[in-house]
């Protein structure tokens, strides 16, 4: 694209031809005012509070959505501009409450902001005045509409942005306003409760009820954290007074949701200051849990292992890890229990994602993510299948729609009425368990049809003559049987997929739900081998974890087959570097996995269990097993926030931190290692995770000398390659993609770029069994009940925050 010279304020610049004024202005750092304008939005020049003075012009330029011109001379602060400004403030102040002593935005109102700047105390203009009763209906935000100056970013945001639809223009003239349909209450309407409207609305029309009173913006302290939900990893700032958190806001400069939250990550925060927490360590005596102190709950946890250790053996403890705690805490758990001689480490969630996850490694050589959420944009086609993201990871659904906003192609197909529908080129709905079929189909079109990557194929893949053979029989015509869906629509679907230049798809890491998971995912990587669609920009595949933490917890070792980076257990080489390292062999037996233990046919020896975060007891269809077998240990212990359905069967609970009381690292499902920086003290005598294990391993007689988070982050880096170049020095910046191995590596975006990990990607003709392979990745090849789904992560959240308002 060309290049545009021109200046402003006596300033000359080069920018590329299509820039706007206001664009070309912010680069030279010039503050034009602005009321409507959002980067994230098509411009509207509503306001006009940017106007701007172009030499030889008639009149006054919106900057906005007005685009630069070679030798254009423009002027942000002349007289002309000036006075229009004040006119266009008088007239809002005309008819805008002025309670600003009061008023909760003060010192973030850009109407104040200017309203100062300009010298406008008061308007000569005098008339009808709104007077709308506040809409306060809801739990979690009040909406003024006295204060609204009708800049459109809200509705902006909820009909573009979300896809909510909650919100638009209603009425006219004086009596336009901003609101649901006929006038109902928010709490009636469409509203996701993102928040999008609150955390961009320029001044007090839409506050957060959880902040009011608590504090100026000024006197709040805001620290950067990580939300805790699902596997985005969203960049938020927590807000606090005192030791009190009153609210959170969106990291606008988060490469991961640019500003932008779930109802989730906007106000459901406010378990961790429930009166429900556990707050000092607990025993079990006599049925009942008595507060102790910590050396009277550590000297007995310690007598307890011991006598286990030593009447049954090493291999018969085992630990169970949360996704949801840091990466160091995670590394230093699995650190903990291969110190005690054994390899019994594993996460009960990890089975919720197994089928999936195995499918991936069979065809791939691992189960990472393929590519960044940012690159969605960039796609030119989407296949959303089996999924969901507006309710499962609200910021890919965000992505998604700005995607066809930008002109990509949106196949959706689901057995449920999932988001999405609304802007979709090609609706699917299958019948149920005909989403196997479909996918089938749609490659036996590309095969047919010759929409394939021949050159693709034929460099970067294997299996194509058997994969031909057993897909030539599943037909569309076939496919429609069983999925219902018209063989017509399935040959669109396949040639809008094939057809783009890159190409993504969704789906969800839980497709496990009925018995084809397994078959379903590797239908989908067969896709997107044969249009060549992994390992290049703005493509692959999206399978997103529910947890927070799953993609760290894996990769910190939190598995019975390997150690840190999915080094194997059974290599010597790599037992021998851990050895060195941590001053303790480590056993060269692959553990036990949660599959093995707590499926119905348990023939394993566990006799006790040391257990961070994690709730069995209460995880899905498989909760009564569970619960059969945790009572059957000889000792529990339990670290966790609450007295949760399994912390109920223990002998010891510890006290757990929450995310927003202890420094660490998270990496969420796109391989982005992100720094979490505490914002409040642990109530009672409740400590950070990682030193409690520190703690209970000096008791145990290893000895550990971590004084800080970091030390610990430290010798993971040196100990796996993957993250070997990663420090917390620049994970302070944005956080850092793995694999990321010297310190001057940027990271990498996405991955297969040159080969997959096992060579060759391999295309699966249908109804081929995977056969067990080394386990050596983020997930077993252990069989595991389908039925037992987990679905009880985050419920200590929901049962002690305001999110159980949610519909």
């Amino acid at each position: 694209m060309s290049a545009v010279k021109l200046t402003i304020d006596g300033t000359e610049l080069e920018v590329e031809a299509g820039t706007t004024i206001l664009e070309a202005a912010r680069m030279l750092g010039v503050d034009i005012p602005t009321f409507c304008y959002d980067p994230q939005l098509p411009p509207n020049g509503a306001c006009r509070m940017c106007v701007v003075e172009v030499e030889k012009a008639k009149t006054l330029v919106a900057s906005c959505v007005t685009p630069v011109a070679p030798g254009m001379v423009i002027y942000t602060e002349s007289e002309r501009v000036i006075r229009a400004r004040k006119e266009i403030l008088r007239l809002m102040v005309a008819n805008h409450p002025l309670v600003c002593i009061t008023c909760e935005k003060t010192g973030e109102c850009k109407l104040q902001d200017y309203c100062y700047r300009y010298g406008i105390t008061d308007s000569e203009y005098e008339g009808e005045v709104k007077e709308l009763p506040p809409d306060d209906s809801n739990h979690f935000f009040i909406r003024d509409m006295n204060k609204c100056i009708l800049c459109g970013i809200c509705v902006g945001k909820c009909q573009e942005v979300v896809g909510a639809g909650a919100i638009d223009f209603t009425k006219r003239g004086f009596a336009s306003n901003v609101g649901p349909a006929y006038e109902d209450k928010i709490e009636d309407s469409t509203c996701v409760f993102c928040g999008l409207c609150i955390d961009s609305c320029p001044v007090g029309a839409l506050v957060p009820k959880s902040g009011i009173g608590k504090g100026r913006p000024w006197e709040l302290e805001k620290t950067r954290a990580i939300c805790p939900y699902c596997s985005v990893g969203c960049g938020i700032f927590l807000h606090t007074s005192g030791n009190e958190i009153t609210g959170v806001t969106p990291d606008k400069e988060s490469p991961v949701n640019r500003g932008q939250l779930c109802a989730r990550g906007k106000f459901g925060w406010d378990y961790q200051q429930s009166d429900q927490r556990i707050t000092a360590p607990l025993i079990k005596s006599e049925g009942a849990f008595i507060e102790v102190s910590w050396e009277e709950a550590l000297g007995f946890i310690v007598d307890n292992l011991d006598r286990v250790r030593k009447r049954y053996g090493d291999p018969t403890v085992m630990g169970l890890c949360s996704p949801k705690v840091t990466n160091e805490e995670s590394y230093l758990f699995q650190k903990l229990i291969r110190s005690m001689g054994t390899n019994n480490v594993d996460s009960y969630t990890r089975h919720c994602h197994a089928p999936a996850m195995k499918a991936l490694r069979h065809a791939l050589g691992s189960t990472a993510m393929t590519n960044s959420i940012e690159e969605l944009v960039g796609a030119k086609a989407l296949l959303v299948i089996e999924a969901d993201p507006l309710q499962t990871h609200p910021v890919i659904g965000y992505r998604i729609r700005e995607a066809v906003r930008a002109g990509a192609k949106l196949i959706t197909a689901s057995e449920t009425r999932v988001g999405l529908r609304d802007i979709a080129h090609c609706l699917i709905d299958i019948k149920p368990g005909g989403a196997v079929a479909l996918v089938h189909a749609m490659a036996n079109v590309i095969m047919t049809e010759e929409l394939y990557d021949s050159k693709y194929v034929a460099r970067r893949t294997e299996g194509l003559e058997k994969f031909k053979q057993g897909i030539a029989s599943v037909t569309p015509e076939l496919a429609a049987e069983i999925s219902g869906v018209d063989a017509d629509v399935i040959k669109e679907a396949a040639r809008i997929y094939a057809g783009a230049e890159s190409a993504a798809i969704i789906s969800n890491a839980m497709i496990d739900g009925h018995d084809s998971g397994e078959e379903l995912a590797l239908a989908l990587v067969n896709l997107a081998l044969l249009t060549g669609n992994i390992g290049k920009k703005s493509s692959g595949l999206y399978l997103p974890y529910n947890e927070n933490n799953l993609q760290g917890c894996g990769d910190m070792g939190i598995m019975p087959t390997v150690l840190t980076g999915y080094q194997s257990v059974t290599d010597k080489v790599v037992r021998e570097k851990f050895t060195k390292s941590w001053q303790v062999p480590i056993s060269k037996e692959p553990g036990l996995s949660v599959e093995s233990v707590f499926c119905p046919q348990n023939q394993a020896t566990v006799k006790a269990m040391l257990i961070l975060g994690e709730n069995p007891a209460a995880c899905g269809t498989g909760s009564e097993e569970a619960v059969k077998i945790l009572k059957k240990l000889d000792f529990l212990l339990v670290q966790e926030m609450f007295m949760t359905e399994t912390a109920a069967l223990a002998d010891v609970v510890l006290p757990a931190a929450a995310f927003s009381e202890k420094m660490g690292s998270y990496t969420n499902t796109e391989r982005r290692v992100q720094l979490n920086l505490p914002a409040v003290e642990a109530p009672g005598n409740v400590f950070p995770d990682w030193q409690v294990i520190a703690e209970l391993a000096g008791w145990l007689g290893f000895e550990w000398e971590y004084e800080s988070a970091e030390d610990i982050f430290d010798e993971i880096t040196a100990l796996t390659p993957q993250y070997a170049g990663i420090n917390y020095s620049r994970l302070a910046e944005q956080g850092l993609q793995w694999p990321c191995k010297t310190e001057d590596h940027p990271g990498t975006e996405f991955i297969y770029e040159g080969r997959f990990r096992r060579g060759l990607g391999l295309l699966t003709a249908p109804g081929i069994n995977i056969t067990p392979g080394t386990g050596n990745d983020l997930h077993g090849d252990e069989q595991f009940p389908v039925e037992h789904s987990c679905g009880c992560v985050s419920d200590d959240m929901k049962k002690h925050s305001v999110i159980t308002y949610l519909k």
